[in-house]
């Protein structure tokens, strides 16, 4: 069986920066970092348990979520525990949208966003709930 995986690829206007804040906020572990000849950041990787995502600085003519002013896109995490990675980000001075709390789904969540405005989802499950228990209806596939 081929392996399949869905990888987000996030753009920053200052890819370094954002790779030192992302290991230091919210505990991703940097993979690699391949540079343009001037130095800036053109492709880097990470990594948070099983989770990976790709990052790289597009240009000048990018325009980060908060230098738009809105919601460009959200990234949904799932930590061991969310709790404690809360405390971690808000102590790196995280912008914290929501705070922890338990969601009908069964998940345990906070929502953060990061200097350049991406929303963040982090989440611990903390029960299993059937989808139509909280009003999700499961595809059927033929």
């Amino acid at each position: 069986m081929e392996h399949q995986a869905i990888t987000p690829y996030l753009l920053y206007e200052d890819c370094a920066a954002a790779l030192d804040w992302l290991a230091h906020a919210f505990g991703f572990e940097e993979e690699l970092r391949h540079l343009s000849p001037d130095g800036n950041v053109w492709h880097a990787s990470g990594r948070i348990g099983e989770g990976e995502i790709m990052m790289g600085d597009p240009g000048d003519h990018y325009r980060n979520p908060k230098r738009l002013g809105q919601e460009t896109v959200g990234i949904y995490v799932v930590v061991d525990d969310v709790d404690a990675h809360f405390a971690r980000a808000k102590e790196a001075g995280a912008e914290i949208r929501e705070e922890p709390k338990d969601e009908s789904y069964g998940h345990r969540r906070y929502t953060a966003t990061d200097p350049e405005g991406h929303v963040w989802y982090f989440a611990s499950v903390i029960r299993d709930v059937a989808p139509e228990e909280w009003g999700a209806q499961v595809a059927t596939r033929a």
